[in-house]
């Protein structure tokens, strides 16, 4: 090819480049001047035209960080290397407020006659418009990054919080969340427009640069008529204020906050309701102030679908909180309202609900003048799990009336949580439920022989303490969990000096988030150890002490002061299987109850005690024993050396026989029969005059 041809090529080549390319080129000298430019070049409204021809690059990209480019340029000068695809973010000189992004490519031109690396001629930059595609790639990091982050947790504070650090600062300068006062407090959703007057919580607010808030988290809140905010509430849709304009009628509705965005510069805003199926939780606000460019219609999309995310996860924050306040005020009432007054102990407890957990405890009079303290732990949360820890405390109950020994109520106990897991095991659907895990404790304490008794299953150690706030030894060998089945539990026994301090209490006192059970129980008895105080104040210590400020768990405590039933207050006696002992016997108790001053109850206790020895003696076996007891009320106790127990029936006109016990229960306010390792004791109470 000849000389003059190739010449020709290369001009037509760079004729074409320069006049026709879709993209803008810039050609610098060796001083980084503008030497020449290409037709896309003059027509891109980011840098001038002709006029910069011979100016420095300094001076002819104003709105942009001039000492970047110029050191890019500086660098290839010197290297020779390529740079492709750097972005360039900046302000174009004929609009300040709108934000542009060039992406560059620039390459050293080179003298090439020689044939290899030649002397540098200066500098080619290529030049591309990526506004439009930057901005979409934002909007979508932003999307994405909300859609990890938002909705981490069951909290609407939490929530609303993650939406607004989502957001600020790479899509607004600040933002706003407000949700309704019904949907902060777990109440019925809101369905419809929202009335301007209707209040509303600040539930987040974030800024780029912090400072203080303008309305305080969980204040109440309402936006003044007209605004942007109640016309959003009003037909649930979006507002877009591109350019903020002060003058505008409805900025006079709130003056204090006008002025505020005035000083802060605010100069566009979007207000997006937060909706679900027609139902209004809130309001969330976005404002620019440091970034000049406004919001536009991309934006207001994005804020939309923002927005809808969030909107989502607070419906199943709130869905939840008011599933959990339905499941707690189910819980609360199938609890005890305050533990009965016993003469027994003094009981004193605290509850606190968790976000886990259907924890329960129970305080329950047995026969002679015995008390039951038990507590227990359901695995699980919501409304079946607190229905389920109802039918356990039922249960207890019922087996307690039966006065079985704890590690006997626990057998029992476990067969009836099996049965509840088995009949709740599949659903009314054919989905199978959860299993049924629970842990109990059952402890006894008998006034009379200060006698305590407990077994457990799959539960803590009871803390035991004596009236000078020193640790008493208790192991109690710990049994499997209810609803496990097939395994047994044993029960121990420990003698309990008067005025000792009985503390049971749940794994949510001690454990949770990860809390070290063993500090935590050491921090227990540290605050049980202080004889001077009352079990009140012994369980509020142990709250402002243990329980953390938000508890993921239920915790309960139950704490019980012993006493001791004075020896003057029961008398006993031991007769031989004999018909004969049964007048000894009604003697017997009359002198103990004329000494007692309980003249009125002679006639009564005397039939009772008939009754009840002559059924010993008849139907028993070996020794007899009478014991009264003067405690609230006057116990009469009939014990023998057999398992048979008698049964009340209704004797027809024509039986000689068989009204014995109806007799008894006519006489008594309570009776029943209570077993033994050998033998059982049959009871009645009779109540004491002018003792309600």
């Amino acid at each position: 090819m000849r000389e003059s041809d190739r010449d020709e090529g290369e001009a037509a080549l760079l004729t074409a480049l320069f006049g026709g390319a879709p993209r803008c080129w810039y050609v610098l000298d060796r001083e980084l001047r503008l030497v020449q430019l290409n037709r896309a070049a003059r027509a891109l409204r980011c840098l001038p035209g002709e006029e910069a021809i011979g100016r420095r690059l300094t001076d002819f990209v104003p709105g942009f960080p001039a000492a970047e480019l110029t050191g890019l340029a500086g660098e290839v000068l010197a290297t020779g290397a390529t740079l492709t695809g750097r972005l360039l973010h900046g302000h174009p000189a004929a609009a300040p407020d709108r934000a542009q992004v060039l992406s560059l490519t620039l390459y050293r031109l080179e003298d090439g006659v020689t044939g290899g690396p030649g002397e540098p001629l200066g500098v080619a930059v290529a030049v591309e418009d990526v506004t439009a595609r930057e901005a979409a790639a934002e909007r979508l990091a932003v999307l994405h990054r909300a859609n990890q982050a938002i909705g981490s947790t069951l909290d609407i504070a939490t929530t609303a919080q993650e939406l607004a650090d989502v957001t600020v600062p790479r899509f607004a300068d600040a933002t706003t969340v407000d949700v309704l006062d019904e949907a902060w407090r777990a109440g019925p959703a809101h369905e419809g427009p929202v009335s301007p007057d209707h209040p509303l919580r600040r539930a987040a607010y974030r800024t780029r640069h912090g400072g203080e808030l303008p309305v305080r988290i969980g204040r109440l809140n309402t936006f003044p008529f007209p605004t942007p905010f109640t016309q959003s509430l009003a037909d649930i849709r979006p507002r877009l204020v591109s350019r903020l304009d002060y003058g505008e009628p409805w900025m006079g509705t709130d003056l204090a906050t006008t002025e505020r965005w005035r000083t802060a510069g605010v100069h566009s805003l979007i207000v997006a309701p937060l909706v679900v199926h027609d139902t209004v939780l809130g309001l969330a606000a976005y404002y620019r102030y440091e970034r000049p460019d406004p919001f536009d219609e991309d934006d207001l999309e994005l804020a939309r679908e923002l927005t809808a995310r969030a909107a989502l996860s607070l419906d199943k924050a709130s869905s939840y909180a008011r599933e959990r306040t339905v499941a707690t005020a189910l819980q609360r009432y199938l609890l005890p309202q305050q533990p009965p007054s016993v003469s027994a102990v003094d009981a004193a407890h605290l509850y606190i609900a968790g976000g886990a957990g259907s924890d329960w405890y129970d305080v329950i009079q047995l026969s002679g003048a015995r008390v039951a303290l038990v507590v227990g732990d359901l695995a699980g949360r919501g409304v079946e799990a607190a229905a389920t820890m109802g039918q356990l405390r039922t249960a207890v109950r019922t087996l307690a009336a039966l006065d079985l020994p704890p590690d006997e109520l626990l057998e029992r106990l476990d067969t009836t949580a099996v049965r509840l897991a088995r009949d709740s095991a599949v659903a009314p659907g054919g989905v199978p439920g959860e299993e049924l895990i629970a842990s109990c404790l059952v402890l006894t304490y008998d006034p009379v022989s200060r006698r305590c008794t407990a077994a457990r299953a799959g539960h803590p150690q009871p803390l035991v303490l004596d009236a000078a706030g020193q640790a008493l030894p208790f192991e109690v060998p710990v049994g499997p969990h209810l609803g496990v089945g097939g395994a047994g539990f044993e029960s121990a026994t420990v003698e309990l000096p008067e005025g000792s301090v009985i503390a049971l209490y749940t794994n949510g006192l001690v454990t949770d988030r990860g809390r070290d059970s063993d500090a935590s129980l050491a921090r227990l008895q540290q605050v049980l150890a202080q004889p001077g105080r009352s079990l009140q104040e012994l369980c509020d210590s142990a709250v402002y002490t243990l329980v953390p400020e938000r508890p993921d768990d239920d915790a309960v405590l139950l704490l019980a002061r012993t006493h001791h039933l004075a020896r003057e207050n029961v008398a006993a006696w031991t007769f031989p299987d004999d018909l004969a002992v049964v007048s000894k016997a009604r003697e017997l108790a009359e002198r103990q109850l004329v000494a007692w001053g309980l003249d009125d109850l002679v006639y009564s206790t005397q039939l009772i005690v008939s009754e009840l020895v002559t059924n010993a003696v008849r139907y028993g076996k070996g020794a007899v024993q009478l014991r009264l007891i003067r405690d609230r009320t006057l116990i009469c106790e009939v014990s023998d050396r057999t398992n048979t127990a008698p049964h009340l029936r209704q004797a027809r006109s024509t039986d000689e026989g068989g009204r014995g016990l109806f007799i008894v229960m006519q006489l008594s306010a309570h009776w029943g029969t209570r077993y033994l390792r050998e033998g059982k004791t049959i009871w009645a109470e009779q109540p004491l005059p002018g003792v309600p």
